[in-house]
């Protein structure tokens, strides 16, 4: 099936051309070149190339028109939100990645050369200047699009670029995770967002009802868009339970449903508000960001984030003197060593007992 024949190049050298040359019903079907410097390399990639071809639909593969990076993001943009929303970051890193040079590359001609070189480019002048957390959530995001295009839609995505791309990254330093915040709020900067949102709530009341959001996502410890999603029947009156859809977890998101165990304080809360909706908290999860970031701007409260109300929470519940297992049971971590980061403790007890906000926000 194949061929190797020596040429000498006008510099002098010899170079060692293999061909494949594959025949059926006497015409040709699929023919493939490649010189090189030494007739031995030449040989060894002949016997890759005829084994790889050898094997069931290779050639009809090797033939067809590659389909670029930039297409495969927006059909996973596409379908995914069929299923559910992406989150704004998320789809935001996944079009700019789909308009760089790299969205150019066909998917067979993907490798984890190429999404190196994509990484050094990143953190040059030309793309962007940035930091190696950045490159790390850039390439996270890319590999939840790499795999699932190969086993859901066919594409010729090499399944260890992405991997061996991530173990030169890291040894290089080119790439870290985000690093992990300790911030919690203190009770006089509580005290002056849930001020400012009660004042809000007195004059729209057709505001978003931030004074029971923050302080369910407090004593609840769940994340903005779990709020947002939580359903009347999605609790269990009898074990004070809610199931929390979709939970974030590393490499799965999407039916990735879990109970989790209400605090007392977290159930009055969320009894108190009305049942006009089949939501419980039928707000805009993006809309609650930007509520509270604006809110905590105007107060001149630095560094605060809402994500923090969780670390927040799940602190309290150490404070409190409960134990691993039954504080997962709250939070729905999985992983008992995550909890680990859930040690910047501010003594013992309940600095919330007599927390005065509380009883207004359960009216």
């Amino acid at each position: 099936m194949g061929t190797i024949t020596s040429r000498r190049r006008k510099d002098g050298s010899i170079g060692y051309t293999a061909q494949i040359r594959i025949m059926r019903d006497g015409a040709k079907l699929y023919q493939e070149s490649q010189t090189f410097d030494r007739k031995q390399t030449a040989r060894a990639w002949l016997r890759r190339r005829e084994t790889e071809l050898a094997e069931p639909g290779a050639i009809e593969r090797t033939k067809r028109k590659g389909v670029t990076i930039r297409k495969i993001i927006e059909q996973y943009l596409d379908e995914y939100e069929r299923v559910r929303p992406l989150g704004k970051t998320k789809r935001a890193t996944l079009k700019a990645i789909s308009e760089t040079w790299l969205g150019e590359i066909a998917d067979s001609d993907l490798n984890s050369q190429r999404l190196v070189e994509y990484a050094q480019w990143r953190m040059s002048e030309e793309g962007g200047k940035v930091q190696a957390q950045t490159i790390g959530n850039d390439l996270s995001h890319l590999g939840a699009v790499l795999s699932i295009a190969r086993p859901a839609w066919g594409y010729e995505i090499d399944p260890s670029a992405m991997p061996d791309a991530r173990i030169v990254l890291k040894k290089l330093g080119l790439i870290s995770k985000s690093k992990e915040r300790d911030r919690r709020p203190v009770m006089a900067e509580l005290d002056k967002l849930l001020e400012h949102f009660f004042e809000m709530q007195q004059r729209r009341p057709s505001f978003i009802n931030m004074p029971k959001v923050v302080a369910f996502a407090i004593f609840s410890t769940r994340r903005q868009e779990e709020i947002t999603r939580i359903r009347w029947d999605d609790l269990d009156e009898q074990r004070q339970a809610v199931l929390v859809r979709d939970m974030k977890n590393p490499g799965q998101k999407i039916g990735n449903d879990i109970w989790c165990h209400l605090p007392d304080e977290a159930w009055a809360i969320l009894q108190s508000m009305p049942r006009s909706r089949p939501e419980i908290f039928p707000y805009n999860a993006e809309s609650i960001s930007a509520s509270f970031t604006k809110a905590c701007k105007f107060l001149e409260i630095a560094d605060l984030r809402f994500h923090d109300l969780r670390h927040e929470g799940v602190s309290r519940l150490f404070e409190m003197d409960w134990d691993i297992p039954r504080v997962a049971s709250v939070s729905g971590h999985r992983d008992w060593n995550s909890m680990r980061r859930y040690t910047h403790l501010r003594g013992r007890g309940d600095r919330y007992s007599n927390w005065v906000w509380l009883d207004k926000a359960t009216k």
